[in-house]
């Protein structure tokens, strides 16, 4: 595993962990878990996380029956039992957004995108950005604008020119934006249009709804452009587009319980909470009781 994982932003938090396990396997799964610790302290890690890392989102514990959007876990509700009988604890929660889209809520989103342009902020859909620059101005704001966020690791430009390569056949460059002020990068929307759907495994008989159709999401906006409308504007704009697509329902993003900011924005785009996740981390140093 690259190093550059065992921190956040400088602080040293340890190791992510992918889990994935049976049900009925709880001794293997203490033993499993028991043993990847273990060497894990023996490495000098003081703690090892499961559920926040590259690839590895948080654990559903009420939407385990509804198809998240894409990238987002989906899974049974026994994993919960599985990782704090194996020594894990509740870490952080998370909530998911998601939007029914109303003719009311499209004229909003449309008066949004109209504000910030007066206000001089101009969102640009990453199709429109030099290609020679696309990605290094990217990534440059992403990490800028989630430099103090919780669990989120810098991207690089490598990884994100593959993420490029990837999803621009999907849709995502139109619908992926960065936002300039004074023709300086202020913020940023990564936004997949709908795939899970046809990735998704579904049993005899089980058909998706629209409102699982959705979109993946995330946006970020630079500490001294906050407050300006960028956020509303950068999302709204993604949104306007993923409507011409022929979007139904819309996804803001998973969000931190206590990331206010980011909850009244979702709230102003008109979107409700769809379901609840956690992340869990092991404590390799308890404190004396």
């Amino acid at each position: 595993m690259d190093e550059r994982y065992l921190t956040h932003w400088g602080e040293p938090l340890g190791h992510t962990s992918m889990f994935e396990a049976l049900p009925g396997t709880e001794d293997a799964v203490h033993r499993l878990l028991g043993e990847a610790c273990g060497w894990l302290r023996e490495q000098g890690v003081e703690a090892a996380r499961a559920g926040f890392g590259i690839g590895d989102f948080p654990f559903a514990f009420d939407a385990g029956d509804v198809l998240p959007p894409v990238l987002i876990r989906q899974n049974p509700p026994y994993y919960h039992s599985l990782l704090k009988q194996a020594g894990f604890e509740s870490e952080r929660g998370w909530v998911d957004y998601r939007i029914e889209v109303r003719e009311e809520l499209v004229a909003r989103w449309r008066g949004f995108v109209d504000d910030a342009r007066r206000r001089g902020i101009e969102v640009l859909p990453l199709r429109d950005v030099p290609q020679d620059k696309r990605v290094g101005t990217f990534v440059d704001t992403w990490n800028d604008a989630f430099s103090r966020h919780w669990g989120v690791v810098p991207q690089t430009r490598e990884e994100f020119g593959d993420l490029v390569t990837f999803l621009e056949p999907l849709g995502m460059l139109d619908t992926s934006v960065i936002a300039y002020k004074d023709s300086e990068p202020v913020g940023c929307v990564w936004c997949t249009p709908e795939t899970a759907s046809a990735l998704a495994s579904t049993a005899p008989g089980r058909e998706l709804t629209p409102a699982e159709k959705v979109n993946f999401l995330g946006i970020g906006v630079r500490e001294p452009a906050r407050r300006q409308g960028v956020n509303l504007a950068m999302a709204a704009y993604a949104y306007l587009e993923l409507v011409e697509r022929g979007a139904t329902h819309v996804s803001y993003t998973l969000v931190l319980d206590d990331n206010w900011p980011s909850r009244r924005t979702a709230e102003k785009l008109g979107a409700s909470i769809c379901g609840n996740y956690m992340v869990y981390r092991r404590n390799f140093k308890r404190p004396s009781l």
